[in-house]
């Protein structure tokens, strides 16, 4: 089991019987997508496997494993985050912000925009949020992470710079019906391009065409 944790960063733990039918104090429960634990372990720090002394539900979540659209972009952005999240040192700032997002959508009924805010504001703590500083131009590059007047290979078309502007301006609060689906996919298609600009050997998730049936 891998876990991002805030005094350590990335980790990854044995769990020995996790999914058998014994009765054990280390449930299923605990090891869905994105669970909020609160754990004591021992780290050898060894660059082996790690092992928990004690494991409890930090946060309980009402509804994230139940509603089927709030469960598909969990285990969406759990791939996500599962392929860009690698260093293994903590990061408080950013093991924050993902409790307190997860935390924001078990409470929220809408949150169409989540996992494209989630996205957009994860790339500032793994450092290629885009440069705003041009918004006022039309194009944006992807590979530089820029607005730029010029309209070059690596470059938003003018109506897909304008879509990822708004998204720019966005916090989970904001209206959610701001997009519409397909407009959603096309922003989903440049964050997916833009992570895979920034990362070196970043995989699309296999989850992604089961996130589009979802939100189509």
């Amino acid at each position: 089991m891998k876990c991002f944790t805030q005094s350590d960063g990335l980790k990854s733990y044995f769990v020995p019987s996790a999914f058998s039918g014994k009765k054990s104090n280390q449930k299923i429960a605990y090891f869905q997508p994105l669970t909020i634990l609160e754990i004591e372990a021992n780290h050898k720090n060894k660059g082996t496997l790690e092992h928990f002394k004690e494991i409890r539900l930090a946060t309980p979540y009402h509804s994230v494993n139940t509603d089927i659209f709030k469960s598909t972009i969990v285990i969406f952005l759990s791939e996500m985050l599962h392929h860009s999240i690698r260093e293994e040192e903590k990061n408080q700032n950013l093991f924050f912000f993902l409790e307190t997002a997860m935390m924001w959508l078990d409470s929220h009924e809408e949150t169409a925009n989540f996992h494209l805010i989630l996205l957009l504001e994860v790339s500032k703590f793994l450092g290629f949020y885009p440069d705003i500083s041009g918004m006022d131009l039309p194009f944006f590059e992807l590979n530089e992470g820029v607005f730029t007047p010029f309209h070059g290979i690596s470059c938003l078309s003018e109506h897909e710079t304008f879509l990822f502007k708004k998204l720019v301006g966005l916090k989970f609060d904001s209206d959610q019906k701001i997009f519409a689906g397909t407009e959603r996919q096309i922003l989903l298609k440049i964050l997916l391009d833009y992570y895979t600009a920034h990362l070196d050997g970043f995989k699309k998730p296999k989850s992604l065409d089961v996130l589009k049936e979802v939100f189509s």
